[in-house]
């Protein structure tokens, strides 16, 4: 009876090890590339920092002020950046992949108030990504959904 119970262990065993991933499993550069944010105002690009991901933006619906100035960082809590350009700003910054189709302990910054929020990201297909920027913990905060721009 042991040796029964042994073999269907390794049995077991071996199949687990020998089953593929979840097909929608991704590694972790599966996020590198060109994001639209919600709504399609800005462009992002994420790349590899180090051992981490980051992402800047590279394009703005609309990069002009009303007066036909560029729009600048104007709510930056530290005056020596207020008037660096919207596009080319670093909007999200130390995220690493979780093994799990998403990226944690990164940060997300917010020119429209000026201020930086905890943040995580989840893939959801290819074209989805799930942005969530938090105060503290995950419960809260605010979910926006990314997709993915076409390459060229």
């Amino acid at each position: 009876m042991n040796r029964w119970v042994l073999l269907c262990l390794l049995g077991s065993l071996l199949l687990i090890g020998t089953s593929p991933p979840p097909a929608f499993a991704v590694d972790e550069d599966a996020i590198l590339g060109r994001w639209y944010t919600a709504e399609k105002k800005a462009l992002v690009a994420i790349y590899a920092c180090q051992d981490r991901y980051c992402g800047r933006i590279v394009w703005l619906k609309e990069p002009k002020n009303g007066d036909g100035t560029d729009k600048v960082d104007a709510n930056n809590p530290d005056p020596n950046h207020r008037r660096d350009p919207i596009i080319g700003l670093q909007l999200v910054r130390d995220f690493k992949f979780d093994g799990n189709n998403g990226w944690r302990g990164g940060k997300i910054y917010d020119p429209e108030n000026g201020k930086t929020y905890s943040c995580k990201m989840n893939l959801s297909g290819e074209a989805r990504l799930k942005v969530r920027g938090y105060i503290g913990v995950s419960l809260l905060g605010r979910t926006q959904i990314w997709t993915r721009a076409a390459q060229e």
